[in-house]
């Protein structure tokens, strides 16, 4: 234990091991669980040697000393009550630390086997702490990265790009800065999405739909409407970036989507069913075509004709294909598709789903063509 968790502790150590029975007041209260095993899938066991480095027999220890550790922290959050300061597993999960912020509370904790550490603040205190830094003005919280309750030190931590941004939100929320811990981190958290033709994403505060999920080479994406941005602009949900975009003369665009987004073969239909594109075949004048969108869903007409210039107010695009199927603003850059063939992203239109209309779609073809860009299929 570190001189400053010493500290905390008031002095006071008493470890217990969770991998050997309990003491006998505990195991009178708190009946220990049969191994782990004949409950734990192999695969689970599987993962856990891969990913924690361990034998199979120290899985199946370690998962049952957890068990165990989660049935006492219940007991004991109950039973300290207000002074209760939450609790931890020490790094092999053999020992659980449970924090007070009574003195006097020690022996009932070590009775239960667990390893008591008096704090100054209680678990409440850390979450009210917490919450403030949840309400503080958003432009000092988009300086910073994350923020959260660690009942390891007794604090909140407060991460951001550098100390200055962190102790500025700290100073924004107006908190105790004695139970604040603050530090630079290189952490950038985006999130883990699986793309999907039809689903919203955002440039800034704008929200458009992607149109079919793609790659070039390694890198992961999906195609859009060029009016929905330039190259260089940044997305959110999914994270990515412009690589290219024409507008007016065309209406396409796509982007490379960050890390850890996966580009799938799927559109959004109907009810949220996932639709799979299985190529991208341009349909006769005539044939049924569905779209999908952020904002209306998923909306059926038939091509009415190939090949059409539109007039918009920022310019003329060339080759567009006219459909019966409606749309209304947001639903740009989604995906059209007929049966399981990929036809194009949305792109203007007229009327609205309410009182029917007419929207454009430029093919998707072209697209995938200028960028050298893979369609996902399945």
């Amino acid at each position: 234990m570190s001189s400053k968790r010493c500290a905390l502790a008031g002095g006071i150590i008493l470890a217990v091991s969770l991998a050997t029975p309990l003491s006998s007041a505990a195991a009178a209260a708190e009946p220990a669980p049969q191994s782990a095993s004949p409950s734990v899938p192999p695969a689970v066991i599987d993962a856990m040697e891969r990913d924690l480095g361990l034998s199979e027999a120290q899985v199946v220890t370690r998962l049952a000393n957890e068990e165990r550790a989660a049935a006492t922290e219940t007991a004991l959050s109950s039973q300290l009550g207000g002074s209760f300061g939450g609790a931890w597993l020490n790094a092999d999960a053999s020992k659980l630390n449970v924090a007070t912020t009574d003195a006097a509370a020690a022996p009932a904790i070590s009775a239960r086997g667990a390893q008591p550490v008096v704090v100054q603040r209680s678990l409440a205190d850390l979450d009210a702490v917490k919450q403030k830094l949840d309400q503080a003005p958003r432009k000092a919280k988009n300086n910073a990265t994350l923020w959260y309750v660690d009942v390891t030190t007794n604090t909140v931590s407060v991460q951001a790009p550098t100390v200055e941004a962190a102790e500025a939100l700290v100073a924004a929320a107006g908190v105790d800065r004695g139970a604040v811990s603050v530090a630079a981190t290189a952490e950038q958290p985006t999130l883990f999405i699986n793309i999907i033709g039809g689903a919203p994403y955002y440039i800034g505060s704008s929200r458009c739909s992607v149109g079919f999920p793609v790659t070039k080479g390694s890198v992961q994406g999906f195609t859009t409407a060029g009016h929905c941005g330039r190259a260089g602009n940044r997305t959110s949900n999914p994270s990515g970036t412009f690589q290219g975009s024409s507008f007016p003369g065309n209406d396409y665009a796509w982007v490379a989507a960050d890390s850890g987004n996966t580009a799938t073969p799927y559109v959004r239909g109907s009810g949220g069913a996932n639709v799979t594109v299985r190529g991208s075949t341009q349909a006769s004048v005539g044939a049924s075509i569905c779209r999908s969108g952020s904002t209306t869903g998923w909306r059926c007409g038939t091509i009415q004709q190939h090949n059409a210039s539109v007039r918009y107010s920022q310019g003329t695009v060339t080759g567009l294909t006219r459909t019966s199927a409606c749309a209304e603003p947001g639903d740009s850059g989604g995906s059209f598709i007929s049966g399981n063939q990929a036809q194009g992203m949305t792109s203007g239109g007229s009327g609205n789903c309410s009182v029917g209309g007419t929207t454009y779609h430029q093919p998707v073809n072209e697209a995938l063509s200028v960028y050298g860009l893979t369609l996902r299929t399945g």
